[in-house]
This record gives structure tokens, C-alpha cells and sequence, in this order.
């Protein structure tokens, strides 16, 4: 490989990874993307039920703009790669008592439907935290979403810059408060705050300890959502194409030992067959923690602070398979919940065990707006249950996801819907699976849980501590989910253009590429209208 400045080595072909690839190959760096996987996505991964294949990651696209502007930035257009739907349904929701909501993307139909569940004083209130939740994202936008680096200083002088105004909407976004605490002020209904406390786990996170910022997911959540015909994997396969036509190298089943770091500097990586490839600077598509533990070799240590497993993050049980579902007409998005919702958590982050009363997220993946499945049908259903990341010290015993799985099910039955498969054809993940899949993290999938007023700030920035190592992916900042880790490949590749911008200038290729104007996609705080929302496509896993 090229030992040019103008060279760099990805490692990891998640989203965060091949968004960060495009970017630099855009720009004419030569780009090496290594990826221990048989096939890019990462968290984006297919599974196989016999010939047929279903998403085991995200399974929705949200904040559409960071993708167009990626496509576009590299000269493509993201529908000529990719056929998107948008959902009119966001969720369907059902609880044991027979109750049943959904949540729609406009919301005066969603107002409708929350007035008649729970009244009209609750459809007024729902109204509000709209403007709430509206006015928190907006609030944050620029100090936070659109920082290469955000602190919570920054965030105070963002605001009063803005005048008094500007303070009053950071007191209002009440960020010393947790999320359930802030619910119980919007709504009265229980179930409500049940149902929107939900989006703490979209970051992996307590509802209990997550603060109350969080709300800004629904906001993003009501400017669109999109089914990706093929599933979510085949926007990886499309990020992976662009990233080919505009000349970076792909190589699959090629896991790295080593991050080279050598006179203070990243220099580049050792494969696993002992291969060594040189580049001007590396991109970590990985967990954060995967640096710190030395599992990418002791050099890469001090790349960023060592990562306490008491601050993980959720991780999941999975189950993909082929079933039947009567008396419950399944949406794409399917949420049921349990009746002891405290307890779910304690069970999780204090008891570091599989909750005795889960609640569950079921993705129909056959299901959506212009497509139904018959009575009666078999169809591809992917059930979630969120999990202690303890798969390193606490592995859960088979017969213990055995047991949540008949709990799961029960609850499923208890909500009105049977579902009926057959359980030797299931394909089962859990945190020991997820672990071996993303190593170092014992099985978390959001890397730091977002516990606590300043948890959003302790993530890694693009810039590790090692010069030329740079940083992508959901462990990094801005955080979990689809749209936030293709945000960190772009501002780690942003970083990495600057860096080379300012280093000596060799040759008149390296001084044409300095002349040249940044991209919209990479220049730092071009996100404004495209910075994404802590928003996966799951319950927990979008």
C-alpha cells in the first residue's frame, strides 16, 4: 500500500467506517478499508434462515439528509443506490392491559390517535412535548450535533450567544433531569411515559439515568423515517460500492492485530496473516474500547481513556427467524411492553441479568405501508430484548436466554399476539455473540451508556491522542445509531483533511488538494441541517 501522507487505512466497514472512506477517496486520498467481517456493514448485518435473509441490526433509515449529503458530496445521488420508503406508521405499540397505539409521522394523526387511547387532555400534552422535544433538538443542534468536539462550556456559550433567550431555552431543555422524570411532567397516562421513555435505549441507555435531552428523538423520529428496500444492509453495500467507484481499496476477512504507532504517529496496521500495510494515518471504525483494552495492540492504548465496563452501554438477545403471528396485525415496528418497566432496568444495569418481565421489539420485515402479509402467513420477524454488557464476566447461560425467550413470548401472548415458529430454525444473538462480533466490548452495542448530565461529552472526539489515529463509529462522538455513526466518519475524515491541509506540502498534488474547498459533507459545521439524532432503528438498535 501507498506510505503517501495522502494514504489512509480504515479499519471496519460499519457505517461509520464506509462514510469516512468515501469522504477521503472523494477527495483523492488513497484508502485501504480492512474489515474482519466477510462483507461491510458491521452492526448492519444480514442474517441467513435457511435461503432467506433478514436484517440482525438496524432495521429503519432516519435523518435521510446526512445520507443524501454524503452521496451528493461524492458526486452520486443516494436514490440512484438505494430505494427508500417512507413509513406513515413510526411504531405500534401494545400493552398487556389491550391497550394498542401508534405513532404516526404527522401529528395531527398522532394527536387523533393519543386522544382517543388516553383523552384529550393527553392528545393538548402530546402537543407540547412536541414543541418541547422540537425546541431541545434546535437547542443543541449546533453546540452539540454539529461540534467536532462538544463540551458542556460550549454548549453555555452557544446559548448566550443567543441572548436571553438563548439561556432560557437551555434551562428549559431541563439537562440536569432525567428522562422519566421530565415524562412525568409532559404526560399523565402511564403508558405514555412508558412509551417514550423508550428512546433512552436507543442510546442503550436507562430511561432512569438518562437525562432528559433525550426527548430530541422524538423530534427527529417525526421528520421521517424510511424502510430500505433489500434491508439496511444494502445501504452498507451501497456505501461500500461509492467508496470502490471513487477508487478506496475494500478488504474483507482481514482482521487487524495492531495499530502500528511508531515515532508518536500512527503509521498504519498488521493483519491477522501477519501482513503489514503502511499509510499516513489510520481511521478506528472499532469500539473505543477495543483501543484502550490493547486488544488493537499496546501502542494504541492511549488513544483515548481507558473505558470502564461499569458504564456500558445496553447490549441484546436477538432471535431472527420465520414465523406466524395471529390476532395481532403487525406493523414494521412493533414495541410491547412489559408492566413492571423499573424493574426491566434495575434488572439490567444494577442486577447484570436478562430482565424477568422484558419488554419486546419486534421488526415485521415484510410488513409496511404498501405491503401486507396474509392471515396466517409466514414471514420474516426479528424480537429484540435488551441485555446486560457483561458477556465477558457474566456471560449469560443458554438456559437463562432459554427462559427469556419464553418470557418474551408469554408477554407477546399477553398483548394479544401468538406467535408460532419453529425454534431449531431461530437464529439466536446474544451478548456473548455480539461480544465475539465487536470485540472488547462485552457485548455493547452503543459503546458508553448516556447516564448522567455530561455522559454525551465523555465520548471520544475524531482526534484520538495519538497523532494520525483518528475516530469513527458509534462509541465515538455523537454517539449510537445509523445517521450518528455516518456523522463521526465524516467528522473523522473532516479532521484527518484538515490535519493534511495543514501539514508541509509535498508536491503539487498535495498543494492543488490544499488550494481546494472542502467538501459540505467534511468542512467542520456543515451539519446544521444534516446532523443526526441519537435515533436507531429498533427499539434499541436503530
Amino acid at each position: 500500500m501507498s506510505t503517501s501522507p495522502d494514504s489512509a487505512i480504515v479499519i471496519g466497514a460499519g457505517v461509520g467506517g464506509l462514510v469516512a472512506a468515501v469522504e477521503l477517496a472523494a477527495r483523492g486520498v488513497a484508502v485501504t478499508v480492512v474489515e474482519r467481517a466477510e462483507a461491510p456493514g458491521g452492526k448492519m448485518r444480514r442474517v441467513a434462515i435457511g435461503d432467506t435473509a433478514l436484517d440482525g441490526g438496524p432495521t429503519v433509515l432516519t435523518m435521510r439528509r446526512v445520507f443524501d449529503s454524503v452521496f451528493e458530496a461524492a458526486g452520486a445521488r443516494l436514490g440512484d443506490h438505494v430505494t427508500l420508503e417512507p413509513a406513515e406508521v413510526l411504531a405500534r405499540h401494545a400493552w398487556v392491559d389491550g391497550g394498542r397505539l401508534d405513532l404516526f409521522a404527522d401529528i395531527d394523526r398522532t394527536a387523533e390517535a393519543i386522544g382517543t387511547f388516553a383523552g384529550p387532555d393527553e392528545a393538548r400534552r402530546y402537543r407540547t412535548f412536541c414543541e418541547r422535544s422540537r425546541r431541545i433538538y434546535e437547542t443543541l443542534e449546533r453546540p452539540f450535533l454539529d461540534a467536532a468536539r462538544p463540551s458542556m462550556a460550549g454548549l453555555v456559550a452557544d446559548a448566550a450567544r443567543r441572548g436571553p433567550a438563548g439561556l432560557a431555552n437551555l434551562f428549559a431543555i431541563s439537562p440536569f433531569a432525567t428522562l422519566w422524570g421530565a415524562l412525568g411532567r409532559d404526560f399523565r397516562d402511564p403508558r405514555l411515559r412508558q412509551l417514550y421513555a423508550r428512546y433512552a435505549t436507543y442510546c442503550g441507555s436507562s430511561p432512569f439515568a438518562a437525562p432528559a435531552t433525550l426527548m430530541l428523538v422524538a423530534h427527529v423520529e417525526r421528520e421521517g423515517v424510511w424502510r430500505v428496500a433489500g434491508g439496511m444492509h444494502a445501504l452498507a453495500r451501497a456505501l461500500a460500492g461509492l467508496a470502490e467507484t471513487l477508487g478506496a481499496r475494500l478488504r474483507y476477512s482481514a482482521p487487524v492485530t495492531r495499530i502500528r504507532v511508531e515515532g508518536g504517529r500512527a503509521r498504519g496496521v498488521v493483519l491477522e496473516n501477519g501482513e503489514r500495510l503502511e499509510a499516513g494515518a489510520v481511521v478506528c471504525n472499532a469500539d473505543v474500547a477495543a483501543l484502550s483494552s490493547g486488544l488493537l495492540g499496546d501502542g494504541a492504548r492511549r488513544a483515548v481513556p481507558r473505558q470502564s465496563p461499569a458504564r456500558r452501554s445496553l447490549s441484546a438477545v436477538v432471535w431472527t427467524l420465520k414465523g406466524r403471528v395471529d390476532d395481532f396485525p403487525l406493523a414494521h415496528h412493533n414495541v410491547f411492553f412489559c408492566d413492571t418497566y423499573r424493574a426491566e432496568f434495575d434488572d439490567i444495569f444494577r442486577n447484570a441479568r436478562l430482565p424477568r418481565a422484558p419488554t419486546v421489539y419486534v421488526c415485521a420485515q415484510d410488513r409496511g405501508e404498501a405491503t401486507a402479509v396474509p392471515d396466517g402467513s409466514e414471514e420474516r420477524l426479528y424480537l429484540l430484548v435488551n441485555a446486560p454488557a457483561t458477556a465477558d464476566t457474566r456471560p449469560p447461560p443458554e438456559s437463562e436466554i432459554e427462559s427469556c425467550r419464553d418470557r418474551a413470548l408469554a408477554l407477546l401472548d399477553r398483548c394479544g399476539a401468538r406467535l408460532s415458529f419453529d425454534p431449531a430454525a431461530a437464529v439466536t444473538t446474544g451478548p456473548a455473540e455480539f461480544a465475539r462480533l465487536f470485540p472488547g466490548t462485552g457485548g455493547a452495542l452503543y459503546g458508553r451508556a448516556t447516564h448522567g448530565p455530561i455522559a454525551s461529552f465523555a465520548r471520544p472526539g475524531s482526534r484520538s491522542r495519538i497523532p494520525g489515529l483518528y475516530l469513527a463509529g458509534g462509541s465515538a462522538h455523537p454517539g449510537p445509531g445509523v445517521p450518528m455513526a455516518a456523522l463521526s466518519g465524516r467528522a473523522a475524515a473532516a479532521s484527518l483533511l484538515a490535519d493534511l491541509a495543514r501539514a508541509p506540502a509535498r508536491g503539487s498534488d498535495r498543494a492543488a488538494a490544499r488550494r481546494a474547498p472542502a467538501p459540505a459533507s467534511t468542512a467542520p459545521g456543515s451539519t446544521s441541517r444534516s446532523a443526526p439524532a441519537a435515533t436507531p432503528g429498533g427499539t434499541s438498535t436503530r
